[in-house]
């Protein structure tokens, strides 16, 4: 009788703490964001409309035609006066781009915004145990990973990972891989970098679907620090509670609606079909109906059961009608969109039924730096923190589309009052502008337009 007790008890014992190393585990497996740094250009790089003009009288293989589609995709693109383009084509190299050109972008964005994390945090490149970089359109040997551990003589024990062609939703995957390497690799610290190489990829022929990414991309990216450290967790600033991937591979259709190809001439850019709506309509409409019961209380969920339903009668593919009757906000206080184009933004914006409050800081991030690629996130991201909009306890939604075809959403937490020095100070008080998101290219450039142009040649304009 006496063994059997002491069997009982330490089959207790052992119960217990396997259930205390759980709950251990568990506990260690949170990821949280110390700090973030977002790249902003020279003064000299910007592209008003004078420069962007320029850009566009340089290519000789446009006619009438491919101008007046640039005028009406320019003015109704949301991008202002005060983004910043890739060095070699604010220099007028775009014709003839170099690895150099490539390189010296790369290296700028990556080591800017490196150098000044490290700064802010205090954390040594030594201490640094994961490094995820994300650059969709530039992949060289040795890779961008080994440049940044070469650059600040990182642990030779460090995980490193290079991630190329994930499109504008990579930066979400980045952080995926960190948050799944927490579950392993116990008080870490993890590196992000996320952006994009434009001056080498710049359009230089007239196909209309592939000029629309020279309407777009613009220059920026951004690097991240996160931990799952608990003892780190007075100085995080988010935490990561969810994030859900979906990919529409499989579909012909979303897979070619955002490629990079050669058009019949031989000239290499990027292009975007008409399918792309449709395709991030289907991809957001996946990934809510996972996220969707994790974030939206009881009664929400009840209305998001008959909303599925009717969805699933009328299998509606426009990005408008995604969240037909949900109610978003009762479970998120705030939203942000990948500032992708005015398009995008209009669309998740109608089919979350959310207002130009909440729709603000994704235009603005947009109008202000334009279509960043994977670093776009966290230039909205910043105009919240800088507005002071982030208060303790705030849920951020993170919405993101991207090639292939993929849609990542992710949901975090303030972990205390935000009040921003980021890459907005020196212009948050100006945005939103007063005059609206008018483009000059509407009052300088509409004569394009009229009809006695078309008995003129380009070349006498």
């Amino acid at each position: 009788m006496d063994l059997f007790m002491v069997l009982c008890l330490l089959s207790l014992l052992y119960a217990f703490s396997c259930i205390c190393r759980m709950v251990l585990q568990w506990r260690d497996q949170g990821c949280y964001m110390l700090a973030y740094e977002c790249y902003r250009a020279p003064e000299d790089r910007k592209l008003d409309t004078e420069s962007c003009a320029k850009i566009v009288l340089r290519n000789k293989n446009l006619g009438l035609e491919e101008y007046r589609f640039l005028l009406k995709t320019i003015v109704s693109s949301g991008l202002g006066e005060e983004t910043y383009g890739p060095p070699n084509v604010v220099e007028g190299r775009e014709e003839c781009p170099t690895m150099a050109d490539a390189d010296f972008e790369t290296n700028e964005v990556i080591f800017d915004t490196l150098d000044k994390l490290f700064a802010r945090t205090g954390v040594s490149p030594s201490e640094v145990d994961i490094l995820v970089v994300n650059v969709s359109l530039f992949s060289p040997s040795p890779s961008l990973t080994a440049r940044i551990i070469n650059r600040y003589k990182m642990r030779e024990n460090i995980k490193a990972f290079n991630l190329a062609g994930m499109g504008c939703s990579a930066s979400l995957i980045a952080i995926d891989i960190v948050q799944r390497l927490f579950k392993t690799y116990k008080e870490a610290f993890a590196i992000v970098v996320s952006t994009e190489s434009m001056g080498p990829h710049w359009y230089r022929g007239k196909e209309k679907s592939m000029l629309l990414s020279n309407c777009l991309f613009r220059a920026g990216g951004c690097s991240m620090l996160f931990t799952n450290n608990r003892a780190l967790k007075h100085r995080a600033i988010l935490r990561l509670k969810y994030l859900f991937r979906t990919h529409l591979g499989s579909n012909d259709e979303a897979y070619e609606c955002c490629t990079q190809v050669e058009d019949e001439r031989g000239y290499l850019g990027f292009r975007l079909t008409k399918s792309l709506t449709k395709a991030a309509a289907q991809a957001f409409t996946i990934n809510l109906r996972v996220l969707v019961p994790k974030v939206l209380p009881l009664k929400e969920l009840l209305r998001y059961l008959i909303v599925a339903i009717q969805q699933t009668k009328t299998s509606s593919q426009e990005l408008e009608a995604v969240g037909l009757h949900l109610n978003f906000k009762a479970g998120v206080d705030h939203f942000c969109i990948h500032p992708g184009g005015r398009a995008v933004i209009d669309g998740v914006g109608k089919g979350l039924r959310l207002n130009e409050y909440d729709l603000e800081p994704a235009r603005m991030a947009l109008h202000r730096f334009g279509n960043t690629s994977a670093g776009g996130l966290w230039y909205v991201l910043g105009y919240m923190e800088a507005k002071k909009r982030l208060k303790k306890g705030d849920r951020i939604l993170m919405i993101s589309f991207g090639a292939g075809f993929k849609c990542n959403n992710c949901l975090w937490e303030v972990m205390r009052d935000l009040d921003g020095g980021n890459v907005w100070k020196d212009c948050i008080d100006s945005y939103p502008p007063k005059t609206g998101l008018v483009n000059p290219f509407v009052d300088k450039y509409s004569w394009i337009n009229d009809e006695y142009l078309s008995f003129v040649r380009v070349l006498d304009l």
